[in-house]
């Protein structure tokens, strides 16, 4: 959702997305780190069920002494879901630097 320039996020994912830091992108890998989820194993595991839950991811990995969350998929696949298409489309233009 955007109004007048301010975007509010408008799914979970899009709100996820919006709350963690994109440190890496490239096409099939991207590196996101999240200081909520430092020492706290209740939400990794929340976000290892919500992100696995999409079977166009192929892996995902955390670290709660990091908060480091590295998501592995194939670009061909994860664009048969549009939902993922967009969020991949915001993470290209929000990514802390590119490799």
């Amino acid at each position: 959702m955007n109004l007048g320039g301010l975007q509010i996020p408008s799914t979970k994912l899009d709100f996820f997305i919006r709350s963690v830091e994109i440190a890496s992108y490239i096409p099939g890998r991207v590196r996101l780190y999240s200081r909520h989820m430092i020492g706290n194993p209740q939400l990794e595991a929340q976000v290892r069920q919500q992100l696995e839950s999409f079977v166009e991811l192929d892996a995902v990995e955390t670290n709660i002494r990091s908060g480091s969350i590295l998501i592995h998929y194939q670009p061909e696949r994860l664009h048969r879901n549009a939902e993922l298409s967009k969020v991949e489309a915001y993470i290209k233009t929000h990514v802390r630097r590119r490799k």
